[in-house]
Order: C-alpha cells, then sequence, then structure tokens
C-alpha cells in the first residue's frame, strides 16, 4: 500500500515503537521513482538502550528505503514529569524533529490497547501498572502513540498525557493520510475506539480482526 500510493517529496511520520509497523518496513522495496522527503520519528524512542536501536532502525530504513532524510526524536517517549517534558523540548535538535509535525502529509501509526505491548514494556516508554489502571477506569481501551481514547472515540486526557513527548490526536487529525496497522483479539476493543477517533483513514489488518471489527460497529449501529 505504501509502495503504491507514495507521493514525491512526502513527509512520513512514523510511530517507532510497533512490531508490526517495523515488520512492514522489513517488506518495503527501495522507492526509485516516488521518494519521499523526511521520515519523522513521531514517538519519542529513549529508553531501555537494549530497546533503543528498533525505533532508529525502523526510522532510518524506512528513510533509507523511500529516499528520504531521517528526522528522529532522540528523547524519551514517557518523561517523568510536565517539566521534565519541556526541558526536553527545549532541545534544539528535538524542536527541529517536532517542528516538522505540522508538515506530515502521510503518518503510519501503530494502535496499541492498554495494556501494553511486549515491545513497549521493554522499552521503558511506558505508565505504571497503577497508572495503566487509572486509565482503565477512566475508559481509555486504547491509543494512538500513547495517546489514549475511550470506545466511543474520544481522547482520554489525564496528567499522563503531559508526559508524553509525540505528536498528539490533535495533530494527527491534520494529516492528509493516516495509515494504521494492526491486529489480534485483545485489540479488536482498541481499533474499534482508534476508527471512531475520526484521524485513521485506512486501516491494515488480518481478515479475523476485520470480522469481529464489523460483527461489533454493526452492534454499535
Amino acid at each position: 500500500l505504501l509502495e503504491v500510493t507514495l507521493a514525491p517529496g512526502e513527509i512520513i511520520g512514523v510511530s517507532s515503537w510497533s512490531q508490526t509497523i517495523f515488520k512492514m518496513v522489513e517488506n518495503i522495496h527501495p522507492q526509485k521513482s516516488a521518494q519521499a522527503k523526511y521520515v519523522v520519528q513521531t514517538l519519542g524512542g529513549m529508553g531501555d538502550p537494549s530497546v533503543q536501536t528498533h525505533a532508529t532502525q525502523l526510522t532510518t530504513r524506512l528513510a533509507r528505503l523511500t529516499g528520504a532524510e531521517p528526522k528522529l526524536l532522540s528523547v524519551q517517549g514517557v518523561t517523568s514529569s510536565r517539566e521534565a517534558k519541556l526541558l526536553m523540548q527545549a532541545d534544539p535538535f528535538v524542536r527541529e524533529t517536532m517542528d516538522l509535525f505540522g508538515s506530515i502529509t502521510l503518518a503510519i501509526v501503530g494502535i496499541g490497547a492498554v495494556e501494553p505491548s511486549e515491545l513497549l514494556a521493554r522499552s521503558g516508554n511506558i505508565f505504571s501498572s497503577r497508572e495503566l489502571a487509572d486509565l482503565a477506569e477512566a475508559g481509555a481501551v486504547g491509543d494512538i502513540s500513547l495517546r489514549f481514547f475511550d470506545k466511543d472515540g474520544r481522547p482520554v486526557k489525564t496528567p499522563l498525557d503531559e508526559r508524553v513527548i509525540g505528536l498528539p490526536l490533535e495533530d494527527l487529525q491534520r494529516v492528509d493520510r493516516v495509515i494504521a496497522l494492526a491486529g489480534g483479539a485483545k485489540k479488536t476493543d482498541a481499533i474499534a475506539g482508534a476508527l471512531r477517533v475520526g484521524v485513521i483513514d485506512t486501516l491494515v489488518t488480518d481478515k479475523f480482526t476485520a470480522h469481529r471489527l464489523v460483527d461489533q460497529i454493526s452492534r454499535f449501529i
């Protein structure tokens, strides 16, 4: 899908903590005709050093395959406090990457359940069990780049949101094309909620998840 729809000069935003997106990148062929301008990392990646290479490799590899320049967001995805976030965002290199958020023409995102994936849990970019329980109690069913929403697609705003360094859902709403990659029984509620947020243009999933989503959405209607 990416290969046949990529337009010359695209600025691609990519959520770099997704095993599914990493698999997508592994299967892309080098683009020669339509080449992108930048590949922008849209969620901070610094965490456990043994896992940090995942975010960097995903972003730089996608940039190489699409003929683009990588723009890394080399800070923590989840900071210890709002003050720490503001301090990190003041770094000129971080600011340079985040300033491109408003110019993204194509965003590639994963969809997460409230319970983090194994990769995200190992990264260090995750909230505590108590904080995740509080999100669930607030009605959260899933997230896009650690921006949480409920089953009806409404954003779930908590103080935790102020600690995330990454692309907000409001900015994602303004992107021309948003492709989401997600599947699996455990993520059905999260994917259904994500579709109701109203930011996703194309969902790439498996046929079993698609059937479950159709059944769930039919009941919702």
